[in-house]
């Protein structure tokens, strides 16, 4: 089988009646107007699922938010969100002229997330016509993510961390739509299966032209609460391991705490904050 070239909107022949680069374009536009007033703009990724990224990504907003910065998440895993409720941020949002307002959680952090979009325990659909499942899933979910940056009015802020969900698709999405992304932080797990799935992902996020901050290894072992002690999780060193691959610092590694309350750790927002 030869290989498929699929065409650009702008290599389509005829007349394009619903303009779809044009709002495509116009959209951009507007999302870069939005983030005029942001400082900058960090994404939280992982290569796979259940590595506390968005748990990592909830205690960052609280520590900077302590030390006084102004503090924005964007919750772009769609179809698990979970940080709202790590930051006890609730709808309902609030529409006006300018935009949907974000929520507010602990600390003062503005966040917005699908998960105050949702029914309680409602899975994300997408639908077409006469209600049947839409096959351009990640088209849709790449346009959800065009209208949180572009519709969602941040105002003034220090930093937005933007909760990627696992895999790198969003990852490009974000690339195209942020040109002056300030950076990726990496989460994983100090196992070896973390460190396969994630050096895929950091290696997309270099592909993308995008600068590596650092990795956060999350839960590097059991902090016993009653004892003060450390005991191994998993057997593995991924974060170290891919800080040397790639060349970039190994900024926490955090145990496990049965601790509700994420944590932000100093060392991190080095990374993250001018």
């Amino acid at each position: 089988m030869g290989s498929v070239k699929f065409r650009t909107y702008h290599e389509v022949a005829g007349t394009d009646v619903s303009d779809l680069a044009g709002q495509v374009g116009r959209q951009r536009q507007h999302v870069a107007k939005r983030l005029e007033s942001i400082g900058r703009v960090v994404a939280v990724m992982s290569g796979k699922g259940g590595v506390g990224k968005s748990y990592v990504t909830a205690g960052l907003a609280l520590a900077a938010s302590a030390r006084g910065r102004s503090v924005g998440v964007l919750d772009a895993d769609l179809a698990g969100p979970t940080v709202a409720r790590m930051l006890q941020a609730a709808g309902p949002l609030t529409l006006d002229q300018a935009g949907v307002h974000p929520a507010i959680g602990t600390n003062g952090v503005r966040v917005f997330s699908t998960d105050m979009l949702l029914g309680d325990g409602a899975p994300l659909r997408w639908k077409g016509e006469h209600n049947e499942p839409f096959v351009w899933r990640g088209a849709l979910d790449a346009g959800a993510l065009r209208e949180f940056l572009s519709d969602v009015v941040w105002g003034p802020l220090d930093l937005l961390l933007v909760d990627l969900p696992p895999g790198t698709d969003r990852l490009q999405d974000l690339a195209e739509l942020v040109p002056n992304l300030a950076g990726v932080i990496a989460v994983t797990l100090p196992s070896q299966e973390s460190e396969r799935a994630v050096a895929r992902a950091m290696q997309a996020a270099v592909d993308a032209g995008l600068r590596l901050l650092g990795v956060v290894e999350n839960m590097s072992g059991y902090l016993c609460p009653g004892c003060a002690t450390t005991s191994p999780l998993f057997r593995g060193d991924a974060g170290q391991t891919l800080a040397l691959s790639f060349g970039v610092p190994l900024l926490e590694q955090v145990p496990f705490t049965p601790s509700i309350r994420p944590s932000g750790r100093p060392a991190v927002l080095t990374a993250v904050l001018p």
